[in-house]
Order: C-alpha cells, then sequence, then structure tokens
C-alpha cells in the first residue's frame, strides 16, 4: 500500500463520507484550493492505479468508490508514523501530546481506564 500524497488523501476523505461519488461530487465537496476538473480527474485515476479505488463505469462517465477503508488507512500510516519518529514507542508519541498541551489530564486518564478495561 503506497502512502497518499496531501491532495490524495483529502480525496480520499471525501469519498469516504461520500461512499462513492462521479469526479463532479468530488469537486463540489472541495472547499479550499480546488483543483481544475482534468486535474482531480488525474488524482482520481491515480488512486485507482494505487488500488484505493475503483469505479462502476455509466457510458463515459465513472462513479468512483473505496477500496480501502478509512480505519485500514490510518492504521497503517500511524503505524509507519510511529515507528519513523517515535522508535515504534507509543509512550513518545503521547508524552510528545502532553508536553506539547495537545492531550489533557482526563484524556490521558480515559486512555488508562480503556487500557485497564482490556486487560
Amino acid at each position: 500500500m503506497q502512502k497518499l500524497t496531501n491532495k490524495e488523501e483529502e480525496i480520499m476523505k471525501i469519498l469516504w463520507q461520500l461512499k462513492k461519488a462521479f469526479v463532479k461530487e468530488i469537486m463540489a465537496e472541495i472547499k479550499d484550493d480546488q483543483p481544475h476538473y482534468n486535474t482531480l480527474s488525474t488524482i482520481v485515476r491515480n488512486l485507482e492505479d494505487k488500488k484505493y479505488v475503483a469505479h462502476e463505469a455509466f457510458g463515459n462517465t465513472h462513479r468512483y468508490y473505496p477500496l480501502i477503508t478509512k480505519e485500514d488507512y490510518r492504521k497503517k500510516y500511524i503505524n509507519s508514523t510511529l515507528a519513523d519518529y517515535y522508535d515504534n514507542s507509543y509512550k513518545s508519541m503521547v508524552s510528545l501530546f502532553a508536553k506539547e498541551d495537545k492531550i489533557s489530564v482526563a484524556e490521558l486518564k480515559e486512555i488508562i481506564n480503556l487500557i485497564e478495561k482490556n486487560k
């Protein structure tokens, strides 16, 4: 599974939300920095080449749908980020969030409760 570019991830988020969509429907969901229709069509076809989406043909037009779930993508790239930047240490990653005030004490306690429940 290849890593997606930021724009490809943006398009995948839209497809995960819409479930199935034509390029014009994807275009309608892009709020900022809207690409030209042909550019967006190329990005979607690249996603298809990477096996992230497939399509149903309706004459000359295609309706695209995701082949991979958002959850599967998230797991794959959280794990690679963890390996690449935190030496496979969840503790290092969470402590960074704590040091930068990105996670509260209440949220940390909630995580601890989840861990204790699963033991």
